[in-house]
Parts: structure tokens; C-alpha cells; sequence
């Protein structure tokens, strides 16, 4: 999907990312100083919607698992689209809203807008001239996976008929947050360590049914 020339990985995090992207030349931004720790490679404590880049700096932008992040994610598509060199490509790469948490409400207290395929489709398009977007698809062993996931916490929102749980300030919900999913690290549910690569692939089509959603953004305006 990405062409040759200078990447921008944009909310990088710790850079699980960057070992996919060699042996291209990468730059990871983050908000969080000590994600960037460590990596071998030029990084920049940032916001994602003010880069500390030139205009047509980058010939391709990935940002995975970030853009939901943010309240205002135009000012990021706008950045994004001036950092890119013309004929320059975005992947953004975020959850589905209709198979993440619960298509009604975000979950996940670090989210502040989540997408199905048409709203992820229509904030990338007035930035660029054409966007594509394809679905992860995975297979029935890592459904079964997700689904058991989705009853717990169904089961969880069912003890909170009123969503009491909205008027909690958002610091504590993601310390909450942050302990459930230490939980489930130390103790993974059962065939979890089985899941690799080959229980993923992406799909132009059943975009409903997909774990995460992809736009491909080529041509910024």
C-alpha cells in the first residue's frame, strides 16, 4: 500500500509498528515522551494536530490506533494532508464502531469518536481526492475470542441499567479500564495464545461484520 520515500508514523506509541515499516526511513510522533523511549529512529513528542513538520515533508503518513483519540480529528486529517508531498498517501487505521465496545456507546474511556465504514469514509474524504476503505477481517478461532469478550461486557453494562458510569470523570474510567486489561494480559483468554497472523486479512467488502477499519487516502488536497 505505501510507495518508496519518507514515512510518518503518527501516534506511534512504542513503535510496534516500526519493524513493519523497514527498511523504510521512519519519523514516530507521539503525545507520550516515554513511548518514544528507546526507539532507534527520529522521534517527536507531538500533537497530531499541530506537527512539527514543513509542508510535503512525508511521501506517506500511517497512524494506527490514533485517530479515534482525539475530539477533533479534522485538525488531524488536515496536518496530515499538509505534511504530505502531491500523490502522497494516509493509512488510518482505527476500530469499527458496529463491532468494538457496543455500536451505541464508547466503551473505551481513551476513545473520544468511533467509526463504522461511512463516517470513517466521510471525515478522510474532504482532505483527499480519493479514499478506499477495506475491513479486518479474522477467523471463526479469533471470533470466538471477540465474541466471548463482547458477552462479558455486556454482562458488565447490564449491572448499570441507568449509565451511572457516564457522569464518572474520564481520568477514573481509564484507570478502571487500564487494570481490566492488565487483568486479561496476565491471565489471556483461553486460545488467545494461539491467534498469529494468519487468523487476519483484509477485505474491500463485508465492512460491517470487520474488526478494525482501514482507509487508504491518496492525493491530498
Amino acid at each position: 500500500m505505501l510507495g518508496e520515500g519518507r514515512v510518518l508514523d503518527l501516534g506511534c506509541g512504542t513503535g510496534h509498528s516500526w519493524t513493519e515499516l523497514s527498511p523504510r526511513e521512519t519519523v514516530g510522533v507521539d503525545i507520550d515522551a516515554s513511548a518514544l523511549a528507546g526507539q532507534e529512529r527520529e522521534t517527536h513528542r507531538a500533537d497530531m494536530r499541530s506537527l512539527p513538520f514543513a509542508d510535503a515533508s512525508f511521501a506517506s503518513v500511517v497512524s494506527i490506533q490514533a485517530i479515534e483519540h482525539v475530539p477533533d480529528p479534522e485538525r488531524v486529517l488536515g496536518e496530515v494532508a499538509r505534511v504530505l508531498v502531491p500523490g502522497g498517501r494516509a493509512i488510518f487505521v482505527t476500530p469499527n464502531r458496529l463491532t468494538f465496545g457496543r455500536p451505541d456507546e464508547i466503551i473505551d474511556p481513551y476513545h473520544y469518536v468511533e467509526y463504522d465504514a461511512e463516517q470513517l469514509g466521510t471525515l478522510c474524504s474532504p482532505r483527499f481526492d480519493r479514499v478506499e476503505i477495506a475491513g479486518l477481517q479474522v477467523s471463526d478461532r479469533y471470533r470466538a475470542i471477540h465474541d466471548d469478550e463482547r458477552r462479558e461486557l455486556d454482562r458488565l453494562l447490564a449491572l448499570d441499567p441507568l449509565r451511572l458510569r457516564r457522569l464518572v470523570p474520564r481520568p477514573l474510567r481509564q484507570h478502571l479500564y487500564d487494570r481490566r486489561l492488565n487483568g486479561d494480559r496476565l491471565a489471556p483468554r483461553q486460545g488467545a495464545l494461539d491467534v498469529g497472523p494468519d487468523d487476519f486479512w483484509l477485505e474491500d467488502g463485508r465492512l460491517e461484520q470487520s474488526i478494525d477499519l482501514f482507509a487508504v487516502c491518496t492525493d491530498p488536497r
